[in-house]
């Protein structure tokens, strides 16, 4: 008796498509068709100019994108250099100083309290939209994500406006609250969409109750998501100029803002601003400690069920008040504001011709930004997504490196570098538009490598055995594919630079403003009235790019 015929086991090469056939059905090699131009192999028969793993990456995108990495860590270096000017010794009385401390003191504060409260009205607002049969939820999870919209001195402008008793530190901390909960509310909805609920119904079985189980089941699922938001919070408190500025509470950033006004020294300036780094890292650091090695994913088979909404009941009409309570103070209040002090206003407190010449420049100026910040990431967004390797991972990493360093530091190293090496564009909009683009590099590169992503790279291939060089590829292929993915990173840059306030106060040419910088002006002064208008102006003009590039998502 003899044993079957075993099965040919495919070759350990063989790709995907073919390991699955039995030897002898295995699809022949096509022939090439007459006249094709076939790729040249290089080292190892790869195809020569595709940036795969272990290939070379082409001159025509590491020349632009060291060029991007060389401006993105352009003020890391000032820091360095500045900060030690004058000696280490020097440089760490300043840091020991009783001001530094009281600034950290204060900043730490702030940062916990927002923190906190952010905490505190995220979780409980996407676990009633996500989880609950809550009336209206689509409709609510769009207004809670509202606040983004509404940079956070317009919000603190609406609010000293209408008290201004709450100056200090509880109007900054209502201000920053209201505007950054929602960095909380999105991650933990998108956790709480994707989490089984099959862990929530057995422990309903075994007796727990309703909060029970959201306390020792639903919420530690969820603490990754919620620990990402805080960190995002705690970020943005940090590096926050506006909002404080307008409440007059001395935090590090405002700190360095009044040491560069006030002397000719940069050096205390600067080394505060490395006291501020060193905190972000930390921060940093220290949520990524806090995740572990727990493992949050499903490891059964098949896809999650969705969850059943849990009646509400009673509880009901306290959702809605607390939705609408959390949207009114976010949303309602300042834009009311806003409307009061625009009916209260007349042609002697605001001027229409400097209201259009105002907007005229911040839109310019914000489009110079966009167009800059998503040149240089185009190569930076290619590599990384295309890319394997030291020089391809090292490229990304360090355009990334603004993110971590305040508007207000970025715009000291740049007058330092314009003051030293390039005078003729200090106090220039060139200067104003490159700070644009070292702070927010990694917006549109990460919308470029998403989209470059999602383009198959076998088309780059087919384009290189058809003769095209490798600027002819970018062009002719991957450019075009991705094209939707950088327009949306294109339209992201251009929101947040018209938003932009502490980089546009110290390096805007002399004699021009934009939008947030007049409203930053007139409310220093207490002129309210004059202030709207630049306030309503700018949500306007924020709002549309906004609501076609969310259009276009849908």
């Amino acid at each position: 008796m003899t044993a079957p015929d075993a099965p040919a086991r495919p070759a350990d090469d063989a790709p995907p498509g073919d390991a699955a056939r039995p030897a002898d059905t295995a699809r022949p090699p096509r022939a090439p068709a007459p006249g094709a131009v076939q790729p040249r192999p290089g080292r190892g028969g790869r195809v020569r100019g595709r940036v795969r793993a272990g290939g070379r990456l082409s001159p025509l995108l590491v020349v632009p994108a060291l060029a991007a990495a060389l401006l993105a860590v352009l003020p890391l270096g000032y820091l360095a250099v500045r900060a030690l000017e004058r000696g280490p010794a020097y440089a760490w009385d300043v840091v020991a100083d009783a001001r530094t401390g009281e600034l950290l003191l204060r900043s730490l504060g702030l940062t916990a309290a927002v923190v906190a409260a952010c905490l505190l009205i995220g979780v409980p607002l996407a676990w009633l939209t996500v989880r609950t049969a809550l009336p209206g939820a689509r409709a609510w999870s769009v207004l809670v994500t509202l606040p983004l919209a509404v940079p956070s001195y317009v919000t603190a402008f609406a609010w000293l406006s209408a008290a201004p008793s709450l100056a200090g530190f509880t109007g900054s901390a209502v201000a920053l609250t209201l505007a950054c909960f929602p960095y909380v509310y999105l991650p933990v909805a998108a956790a709480l969409r994707g989490t089984d609920p099959g862990h929530e119904e057995a422990a309903r079985s075994l007796g727990h109750g309703p909060l029970r189980t959201f306390l020792r089941v639903t919420l530690p699922q969820l603490r990754p998501a919620a620990a990402g938001g805080a960190l995002l919070v705690a970020l943005y408190v940090l590096s926050d100029f506006g909002a404080v500025s307008l409440m007059r509470y001395d935090t590090f950033t405002r700190g360095i803002y009044t040491s560069y006004r006030a002397s000719f020294d940069r050096t205390p300036a600067a080394a505060l601003s490395a006291v501020l780094v060193v905190m972000t890292v930390l921060l940093v650091a220290a949520e990524t400690r806090s995740r572990g090695r727990a493992a949050y994913a499903r490891t059964g088979k098949g896809a999650a069920r969705p969850a059943v909404p849990a009646p509400l009941g009673r509880l009901r009409p306290l959702a809605l008040a607390w939705c609408g309570t959390v949207v009114a103070l976010a949303v309602g209040f300042p834009l009311a504001t806003l409307g009061y002090w625009l009916a209260v206003g007349t042609s002697a407190t605001w001027d229409p011709a400097a209201l259009t010449t105002t907007a005229l420049t911040t839109l310019g100026v914000a489009a110079g930004g966009a167009a800059l910040t998503t040149l240089l990431a185009l190569p930076v967004g290619v590599i990384a997504a295309r890319g394997r390797g030291r020089l391809a991972r090292l490229l990304e990493q360090a355009a990334y490196a603004g993110h971590a360093v305040p508007g207000i530091t970025v715009a000291l190293a740049l007058v330092f570098f314009a003051v030293r090496y390039a005078r003729p564009v200090y106090q220039e909009t060139p200067l104003l538009v490159c700070a644009y683009a070292v702070l927010f590099l990694p917006v549109a590169v990460g919308a470029t490598r998403a989209a470059v992503l999602q383009a198959p790279p076998v088309l780059d291939d087919v384009a290189r055995s058809l003769g095209r060089g490798p600027f002819g590829v970018l062009r002719e292929v991957t450019v075009p594919l991705a094209a939707p993915g950088i327009a949306a990173g294109a339209a992201l840059t251009f929101v947040v630079c018209m938003k932009e306030l502490p980089a546009t106060l110290l390096l805007r040419p002399t004699g021009m403003d934009t939008l947030a910088t007049r409203l930053w002006t007139e409310t220093g002064t207490g002129s309210f009235a004059a202030a709207a208008p630049y306030a309503m102006a700018l949500i306007l003009l924020a709002a549309i790019p906004s609501y076609l590039l969310g259009r276009h998502r849908t």
